[in-house]
């Protein structure tokens, strides 16, 4: 089995996540993670697949004494290595597991922005991440009443972690998600730029 290859995380993906909403948040992070390994250098169809499947257990185990601890169980079973498997334990802070990797700093730093800036382009008035700027996902940050679910603190840690700036960051993330618009359903009434 190559555990790189998108089809099959994809499958494995799909065999535990039925939630449309779920699916379109692992893609949106796959895309940041895709765009990070390049930012890195890193193997982009390894990172794209942590970013695929850090989530996978969710929508079965939600709970933190089985998200991502029964999914380290399923990817053992399946073959991937340790390394990939610590990097989806270590996004969960209640794991207590230090990110040491780029790809684990990397990971907590795509999860929740990911999902944050999805929400952002959602309720702009064309639906879509072209109309999305560093300036307006600040700007929902601070309404503590929008998208609630998104921890703020893990956005600003995830910032921190990686050694960005928070608007540079932000700004990267925009740029990943702009470029898998199409997959997320993302582009809106705009069309895109």
């Amino acid at each position: 089995m190559d555990y790189t290859s998108r089809d099959v995380a994809l499958a494995l993906l799909l065999e535990f996540t039925q939630s449309a909403s779920l699916q379109k948040h692992a893609f949106a992070v796959e895309a940041t993670m895709r765009a990070m390994a390049r930012k890195y250098d890193a193997n982009v169809e390894e990172w794209g697949a942590v970013g695929l499947l850090h989530d996978f257990d969710y929508e079965r185990y939600p709970t933190p004494e089985e998200h991502t601890i029964v999914g380290s169980q399923i990817l053992r079973e399946r073959g991937y290595p340790e390394h990939f498997i610590r990097a989806i334990a270590s996004h969960a802070d209640y794991n207590h597991l230090p990110r040491e990797s780029a790809l684990e700093k990397s990971l907590y730093a795509a999860d929740e922005l990911s999902g944050f800036v999805t929400a952002v382009a959602l309720v702009r008035p064309t639906r879509s991440i072209f109309d999305v700027d560093v300036a307006s996902v600040k700007k929902k940050l601070k309404d503590k009443a929008f998208a609630k679910g998104v921890h703020r603190d893990d956005v600003f840690r995830g910032a921190e972690e990686l050694g960005v700036p928070l608007d540079d960051h932000i700004g990267f993330v925009i740029m990943a998600l702009r470029d898998a618009a199409d997959v997320l359903g993302l582009r809106g009434q705009s069309g895109g730029k």
